[in-house]
C-alpha cells in the first residue's frame, strides 16, 4: 500500500458519502455532494500524480483507479437520473454508462493479449472525463434556486461528454480493430 493507492482508495470511499449527503435533508447538501464530487475527481489527477512523482506505479493502483473512476461516475449519473428522470437526461447517460462498460471491456480484452498499450487513455478521453466531470459537479450542485441557465449547461455539458463519449469510444475501437479481426 502507496499514498497513491491511499488516494485511490479515498475516492471509492467518498462515493458512498456523496449518495448520502446529496440524499440528506441538510441544508445545501446538493451543493455539499458536489463539492465532495470535486474533491473525488480531484484525486484522480492527484493519484496519477503521485503515483509518478513518488515513483509509486503499481499493479494494484493499475486496476484500481479506472474501477474508482467509474463507480464515482456511474454512481453520480444513476444519482441524477433519479432527479432528472427524462429522456433527455437518461439518454445521454446511458451513452455514457455504456461507453465506459465497453471501452473497459475493450481494455480488458486487449490486456489480456499484452496490448494494453494499444487502447491506452488518450487526449479525447481526457478531455471527455474532464467534460463529465464538470456535467456532474453542475448538475449535483444544481437546485430550482439557481438560474435555469446553469440547469442549461449541465446539460450542454453532459451531451458534449456524451459526444466525447462515443468519439473516444470510435477511437479506441478502430486502435485495436487489427487486433480483434
Amino acid at each position: 500500500m502507496n499514498i497513491a493507492n491511499l488516494v485511490t482508495i479515498s475516492r471509492v470511499l467518498l462515493v458512498p458519502v456523496i449518495v448520502l449527503v446529496y440524499y440528506s435533508s441538510m441544508p445545501f447538501s446538493q451543493l455539499i455532494a458536489a463539492v465532495l464530487f470535486t474533491l473525488a475527481s480531484i484525486t484522480d489527477w492527484l493519484d496519477g500524480f503521485l503515483a509518478r512523482r513518488l515513483n509509486q506505479l503499481s499493479a494494484f493502483g493499475a486496476f484500481l483507479d479506472p474501477v474508482a473512476d467509474k463507480l464515482l461516475v456511474v454512481m453520480a449519473l444513476v444519482l441524477l437520473t433519479a432527479n432528472y428522470p427524462g429522456p433527455w437526461f437518461v439518454i445521454p447517460t446511458a451513452i455514457i454508462i455504456a461507453r465506459e462498460v465497453f471501452v473497459s471491456a475493450l481494455r480488458e480484452w486487449m490486456a489480456s493479449r499484452n496490448l494494453r498499450d494499444v487502447v491506452a487513455v488518450g487526449f479525447i478521453g481526457k478531455v471527455k472525463t474532464t467534460v463529465q466531470m464538470i456535467a456532474i459537479i453542475v448538475l449535483l450542485a444544481y437546485t430550482p434556486a439557481l438560474p435555469v441557465l446553469i440547469l442549461y449547461s449541465g446539460y450542454f455539458l453532459l451531451y458534449l461528454s456524451a459526444a466525447l463519449s462515443l468519439w473516444s469510444m470510435i477511437i479506441y475501437l478502430k486502435k485495436a480493430l487489427p487486433v480483434l479481426r
